[in-house]
């Protein structure tokens, strides 16, 4: 096999594999060819890759050593997207009662979500997680394209319990936004207890659906290590219970009676190493 062949397939089985460990003698054998030669292709492809700015190879040392891709957004082309994000959402046509905004078109498009996924991912991939949780149903999307970078299951915390899903842990939260008290549940056999997760969802006002979330990963001992949402309400800041947390967009000011929508990029460049 020609060593531009050879890339290829090695090249499209790491993009698929984000955060995997993937040892020299598995590609050797995949492809039939030396070690030495599976190095220097290794090296190469780690240098298109960051060239790219889509991510870096990994080098683990030792018997049980190989490669792992880490998926990483370069800064300027992140910026980029987000400033585009941010001005699709200035959009009046978006403003919805109560403050909200439409999003449902963006939470559609699969290359947005992939990108929305990647930058997540790229602030995350430090963190050895084992799951990403959500709340259904707007969420869903955008927690399964963080979790095909990190190559970790999703688990989605429902608002009634599912026949379908066997016993359950429930519990009652109340809203920041509106006050009232709700109900979120989660099947007992979606997460193992003590996991590390992370929670992803697509708006945040004063945080009570997350605070909730949280309290419910508490009956399964899990560890919180990050929280990431794509839009967040300033104007709720004051009576936000969740305050460690990575943004991509901050909605400044919604003015219903003009039709006015202001936005700037959230606190994800606070987050994340250059």
């Amino acid at each position: 096999m020609k060593r531009s062949d050879r890339l290829i397939g090695m090249t499209e089985y790491v993009l698929e594999h984000p955060m995997e460990l993937i040892s020299l003698p598995f590609f050797s054998e995949r492809y039939q060819a030396a070690k030495s030669s599976i190095s220097e292709d290794l090296t190469i492809m780690n240098q298109m890759l960051q060239h790219e700015g889509i991510g870096r190879l990994e080098s683990i040392s030792g018997a049980a050593g190989g490669v792992r891709y880490i998926p990483k957004v370069r800064t300027d082309k992140s910026r980029q997207f987000l400033s585009v994000l941010a001005e699709r959402l200035e959009d009046p046509a978006r403003i919805l009662p109560g403050g909200y905004l439409f999003m449902s078109d963006l939470l559609g498009e699969p290359q947005t979500v992939r990108e929305i996924g990647r930058l997540f991912a790229s602030a995350f991939t430090g963190l050895k997680l084992d799951a990403v949780v959500t709340v259904a149903t707007k969420g869903i999307p955008l927690a399964y394209a963080v979790a095909s970078f990190l190559n970790v299951p999703v688990v989605i915390v429902r608002r009634d319990p599912k026949i379908t899903e066997g016993s359950t842990v429930s519990i009652n939260y109340v809203s920041g936004s509106s006050k009232k008290i709700q109900t979120m549940v989660l099947t007992k056999r979606s997460l193992k207890q003590g996991a590390k997760v992370c929670i992803i969802d697509d708006f945040m006002k004063a945080g009570g659906t997350i605070d909730g979330m949280r309290s419910l990963l508490k009956e399964f001992e899990a560890e919180v290590k990050a929280i990431g949402v794509l839009a967040e309400a300033e104007d709720e800041e004051d009576e936000r219970v969740v305050t460690d947390y990575v943004s991509l967009i901050q909605i400044s000011h919604v003015d219903v009676k003009n039709q006015k929508i202001e936005t700037t990029i959230g606190n994800y460049f606070d987050h994340i190493q250059s």
